[in-house]
């Protein structure tokens, strides 16, 4: 049926539209009977220990000012993301490995690239380092001419002089410090990376929990196993992306809704519910917390006069957490009965990125960077807080 209903995504302000129905079965999963889709059969058998929040909202219906929101907790670029933030506040564990890592999906990065995991005004050092499941982890890690390991540490030891001789009188150069120390990173990963990334030593029924064993979901499994193996290894923040920056590569459905998610979804659900299940069998899930959902939802209207397809809308939709404090089998806030506005327990991004911050143990409204004379914070300036009623 055409409805009135005030919408506002990609294709402006409308005030009418064709309801689209659910395209898939639900049905109850777990001890709290969560009523979850055929969409996601395998994740759905860990709902007992996901938090759901249904009543979601952010600033913005486009890609690219959302996903800057969605990682950095503002529309415009420029600010630390939110494993650079991660980084400043915990440190890291690891001194061969970067402690922000970040996986793109097979067909390319998403809408806005690296301003996604940049560290803006934060030092070079606390920016996403990108990694590969397969092949050579980081690019340009390998020793190009095949130099021996005397004659390449001779080589860092002079360039480390000279650097360190021009950075005397620039103390105040954050950039030039970040550079020295990348170097001396990419010297120590040059042997740590490769042992990091060699999921092919993993047991064979490891390998089949994450779907390696399977066209489909090798390519996203091996970034789920991967982010495993790097979390025992201690890398404090592993961001995975599913989709591209191309809409036929991406979870951005305008046209038909069912074929867009069964795919995307398909690729994915295997990798996500082996990842839960080996983190909690090897006791690291209560110590890692999973963070699964994009920059923003659909509306409940098709976006055409024909066809299945969804406009955007960031003004209610569902994410989950898992593991680190979290309490399990939670659903949180709700929508409207047509499932566009969140009217109960709503949670704009700022209380996401507030709760995720607690879980680590940081206060978000006394975590702030001196920039330009201003303690600024990742929460902003707007009223934020943690979703107390999803902590365990």
């Amino acid at each position: 049926k055409t409805i009135d209903v005030k919408t506002f995504g990609r294709g402006g302000h409308k005030n009418q539209g064709r309801v689209v129905g659910p395209k898939w079965d639900f049905k109850p999963y777990g001890q709290t009977g969560k009523m979850v889709s055929s969409l996601f059969p395998n994740v759905a058998k860990h709902v007992d220990d996901i938090a759901f929040i249904h009543s979601m909202t952010a600033d913005s219906p486009i890609h690219g000012s959302a996903m800057l929101m969605m990682n950095s907790g503002q529309i415009l670029s420029g600010r630390p993301s939110l494993g650079s933030w991660v980084n400043y506040g915990l440190g890291t564990v690891n001194q061969n490995l970067p402690g922000y890592v970040v996986m793109l999906d097979q067909s390319g990065g998403p809408i806005s690239g690296a301003k996604n995991w940049t560290s803006g005004y934060m030092p070079a050092s606390y920016q996403g380092t990108v990694f590969r499941p397969k092949g050579t982890p980081i690019l340009d890690l390998k020793n190009a001419h095949k130099m021996d390991v005397s004659e390449q540490q001779v080589l860092l030891k002079h360039l480390d002089h000279f650097n360190r001789g021009h950075l005397a009188d620039r103390l105040d150069n954050s950039n030039l410090t970040a550079r020295i120390a990348s170097y001396e990173l990419a010297y120590k990963m040059q042997s740590s990376a490769p042992e990091a990334v060699d999921v092919d030593g993993e047991p064979d029924h490891i390998k089949q929990l994450y779907g390696i064993d399977q066209d489909r979901t090798e390519d996203f499994g091996k970034k789920c196993l991967l982010a495993r193996r790097l979390v025992e290894r201690g890398v404090r923040f592993i961001q995975i992306y599913s989709g591209g920056a191309h809409n036929d590569q991406n979870w951005d459905a305008h046209g038909d809704l069912k074929k867009n998610h069964d795919f995307h979804a398909g690729n994915t659900d295997k990798p996500i519910a082996g990842l839960l299940e080996d983190l909690k069998q090897r006791g690291l899930l209560d110590e890692t917390l999973i963070i699964w959902g994009g920059e923003f939802g659909r509306q409940p209207t098709a976006e055409y006069a024909e066809g299945t397809g969804r406009d955007h809308n960031a003004y209610g939709f569902t994410m989950w957490m898992a593991g680190g404090g979290v309490k399990g089998g939670i659903s949180h806030g709700a929508t409207d009965e047509l499932g566009y506005n969140s009217i109960e327990n709503v949670v704009h991004v700022r209380d996401l990125h507030a709760t995720m911050l607690h879980l680590l143990g940081i206060e978000h409204e006394r975590f702030s960077y001196p920039y330009q004379g201003l303690d600024v914070r990742l929460t902003g300036v707007e009223p934020a807080r943690p979703v107390s009623q999803i902590l365990s």
